[in-house]
């Protein structure tokens, strides 16, 4: 019979919280980038609104 590996209850909880965490550091950047992208699409369409603007400091 062919041996198989063994691992411990820990060390199996280990190696599955370590892929559980690094989805969610992908998450977390996905949704920073997210954010990030609204912030510029805003300060874009504000500034097309002050530019159409006429300035009436004279």
């Amino acid at each position: 019979m062919a041996e198989t590996k063994k691992l411990s209850v820990e060390k199996a909880l280990d190696k599955l919280r370590g892929e559980e965490q690094t989805k969610s550091r992908t998450e977390r950047q996905d949704e920073k980038t997210e954010a990030i992208h609204e912030e510029i699409k805003r300060m874009r369409a504000q500034r097309l609104r002050l530019d159409r603007t006429p300035d009436k400091r004279g």
